[in-house]
C-alpha cells in the first residue's frame, strides 16, 4: 500500500498543474508581469537547489517565492487578483522552466558534482501541492474581500500570514514523510517527526523568507524579491561547503571500513552487510534519519580495532570471541575513530559495541546505547552467516543457526527487542530470509 503514495502525489501535482494550466489558458493571466516575475523566481531557485544536511535536496528560494506567490496580496499598496489557480500556474512553470535549465547547466559541470544534484519529482510535487494549499487557505479570502471585513490590519494581518505560512510547512512536512515512509518503511510517526525536526533549519528560513516577501512586495512591490531571497542564497552556500565537509567525512569512514577487508581481517563486504543490516533494525526500531546515519557510520566503522590483533580472527567473526577480547578490540577501534573527526556517539557506539546488556547484579544496563546493542546483533548475524557459510550448510540451515545461537544470548549478550525486530526485518536484511517473520526465521 506505502509503495503507491509518490504514484498518487505525483498524479494529483499533475493533475493539478494540468487544470491549472487549462484554465490560465482559457481565462488570461492576472497581472502577467508579476505573474513572470514569481515564474523567474521559481525557476533561478530550482536552478540552484542543493543536498542541504541530513540529504535533503532542497531549493529554498524556490520554495519561499512560491509561498510569497500564494500569500501575495496587495502589490505596492494595490490589490492583486491573481487567485489560487495561477497559483499553480505559475508555481509548475517555473519549476518546469528552472529544471531545463539545470539541464543545460549539468551539462557542462561534472557528473560527480555532489551541487548539480539529479532532479527529483518529490520536490517538484510537494512545492506545487504545498504552495496550492496555501493559495487555497488565503486567496479566496482575499479575492472575496473576507479578509477587509476582518480585523486584520497591521500586525493582525502578519499574524494571520504567520499562521496560513505554519500551516503550509506542516503540510510539506506531512507529504514528505508520507514519501519517505512509503520508501523505508519503519514507523511513521518517526518518520513525520524527523521531517518536522528539519522545519527547524532551512524549514524555518523558507517560510519566513516567503511570508516576508509577500509582506513587503505590497509596500516596495518586485524589487523585494531580490532582496530577501538573497540571504537564502547566501544560507545554501553555507549549507554548500557544510556539505563538502561531510562528503569527506564519508569517505574516510569509507576508507576506514575498506582497512580491515584489504588487510584480511574481515571477509569482504562485511562492514557494508553489518551496515545494512543495522539500518534495516534500526528503521524498524523507529530510529530517525540522524540516528540512523550515525548508526550507519559506527556499523561501518565497527571492525577497526581487529587491526590491532597479531593474527586476524578466521573469517573476522569477532562474535565468537571471549568478551574481554571483543570489549578491547571494540575500545582500541573507538580510540582511532575518535581521531577522524566524526561525531561524538559514533565511536562512543564502537567502544562500547562488546558490552554486556546487563548489570553484574542482572538488571538490564539501560545506559547502552541503542546502537550499540543493534550493531552487536547485526555483526553476529554476519559472522554466524560467514561461518555457517564456510562450513557448508545450505543457505536456509544457516540462517536457521544463526538466529538459534543469537537466541541462545537472548537477554545476556544481545538485545531481546533488537533480536525480535531482526526476525521480523528477515528479508531486509542482507541474506535475510524473504517474507521477514513469515519466512524460515
Amino acid at each position: 500500500m506505502t509503495g503507491t503514495a509518490p504514484a498518487v502525489l505525483y498524479g494529483a501535482a499533475a493533475g493539478l498543474f494540468g487544470a491549472a494550466l487549462l484554465h490560465s489558458a482559457l481565462h488570461g493571466l492576472a497581472e502577467p508581469t508579476v505573474a513572470l516575475a514569481f515564474v523567474g523566481l521559481v525557476a533561478v531557485g530550482e536552478c540552484v537547489r542543493g543536498v542541504l544536511p541530513g540529504d535533503r535536496e532542497q531549493a529554498p528560494v524556490a520554495a519561499a517565492a512560491a509561498l510569497a506567490y500564494a500569500l501575495l496580496g496587495p502589490l505596492r499598496g494595490l490589490p492583486t487578483s491573481h487567485g489560487a489557480l495561477q497559483v499553480v500556474t505559475v508555481v509548475g512553470l517555473g519549476t518546469l522552466a528552472g529544471a531545463l535549465l539545470r539541464r543545460a547547466v549539468r551539462g557542462g559541470r561534472r557528473r560527480s558534482d555532489p551541487w548539480v544534484p539529479p532532479a527529483r519529482a518529490d520536490a517538484a510535487a510537494r512545492r506545487l501541492l504545498t504552495a496550492a494549499f496555501a493559495a487555497v487557505l488565503f486567496q479566496p479570502l482575499y479575492n472575496s474581500g473576507a479578509i477587509d471585513r476582518l480585523p486584520l490590519t497591521g500586525p493582525g494581518y502578519g499574524a494571520f500570514l504567520i499562521v496560513l505560512a505554519a500551516l503550509a510547512a506542516l503540510c510539506d512536512a506531512a507529504l514528505a514523510a508520507v514519501l519517505q515512509y512509503s520508501r523505508t518503511g519503519g514507523r511513521f510517526g518517526t518518520v513525520l517527526e524527523d521531517e518536522l525536526r528539519s522545519l527547524a533549519g532551512i524549514g524555518t528560513a523558507i517560510v519566513a523568507t516567503g511570508m516576508l516577501l509577500s509582506l513587503l512586495a505590497g509596500e516596495v512591490g518586485l524589487w523585494a524579491l531580490p532582496l530577501l531571497c538573497t540571504p537564502l542564497l547566501l544560507a545554501r552556500a553555507a549549507f554548500r561547503r557544510a556539505a563538502a565537509a561531510r562528503a569527506t567525512t564519508g569517505q574516510t569512514i569509507e576508507a576506514l571500513a575498506r582497512a580491515t577487508e584489504v588487510a584480511g581481517y574481515t571477509t569482504p563486504g562485511h562492514a557494508r552487510r553489518v551496515a545494512d543490516t543495522a539500518c534495516a533494525l534500526g528503521r524498524e526500531l523507529g530510529l530517525g534519519s540522524r540516528e540512523l546515519a550515525l548508526l550507519e557510520d559506527a556499523a561501518l566503522m565497527h571492525d577497526i580495532g581487529q587491526l590491532s590483533l597479531v593474527e586476524p580472527v578466521p573469517g573476522g567473526a569477532t562474535a565468537l570471541l571471549p568478551a574481554e577480547e571483543q570489549q578491547r578490540i571494540a575500545r582500541l577501534g573507538s580510540e582511532v575513530i575518535r581521531r577522524t573527526g566524526v561525531p561524538r556517539q559514533v565511536w562512543q557506539q564502537v567502544a562500547r559495541l562488546a558490552d554486556p546488556g546487563r548489570l553484574p547484579d542482572g538488571r538490564p544496563d539501560h545506559s547502552l546505547p541503542v546502537a550499540a546493542r543493534i550493531i552487536r546483533v547485526a555483526n553476529a548475524h554476519d559472522d554466524l552467516l560467514t561461518a555457517a557459510r564456510s562450513a557448508g550448510l545450505p543457505e536456509v540451515a544457516g540462517r536457521l543457526e544463526a538466529l538459534e545461537r543469537l537466541r541462545l544470548e537472548r537477554g545476556r549478550a544481545y538485545d531481546p527487542v533488537v533480536l525480535d525486530a531482526l526476525v521480523r526485518v528477515g528479508g531486509a536484511v542482507p541474506g535475510g530470509a524473504p517474507g521477514s517473520a513469515g519466512g524460515p526465521y
